[in-house]
């Protein structure tokens, strides 16, 4: 199944941009730790301890802040300033998620804005090439 290019409508983007983001933050670092458990998510969590990361979802005015420390990702303190922010639009990460684009066709086409540590981008755009997001349930569910 294609997931069409579409932006979140402003409704709903203002009605999520509303809403507290340590709901959906926290079911990230949970999805991140189960990953990372079962084997589908191939990190060395050495080369991410220690680092705050941002999932920016633009058109949903949505900012996931978690960190890395002691092999496991963990929501992110308040205040913490991140040292990568990956930005896009929701369908943008669904698309990568899903492996119908790969993050570097996002990033050359403008959809995925990497901000930060450069070194530690490269480090995450190849973590998430190396995903077999097919085994995940997000993939499964969107097979149905």
């Amino acid at each position: 199944m294609r997931i069409p290019d579409f932006t979140l409508p402003s409704p709903v983007a203002s009605l999520v941009g509303t809403l507290p983001a340590t709901p959906p933050a926290w079911l990230l670092v949970q999805s991140l730790n189960h990953l990372l458990k079962k084997g589908i998510l191939p990190a060395d969590t050495g080369l991410l301890d220690g680092r705050c990361f941002m999932v920016a979802v633009k058109d949903a005015g949505l900012n996931l802040c978690f960190c890395c420390s002691n092999e496991a990702f963990r929501l992110a303190p308040a205040g913490a300033v991140p040292d990568l922010t990956l930005s896009a639009n929701f369908a943008d990460f669904l698309r990568m998620m899903l492996r119908e684009e790969d993050p570097d066709t996002l990033f050359f086409n403008r959809k995925l804005s990497i901000e930060g540590d450069t070194e530690l981008g490269l480090i995450v755009k190849n973590l998430l090439d190396s995903v077999d997001w097919s085994e995940t349930p997000l993939a499964r569910f969107m097979a149905v």
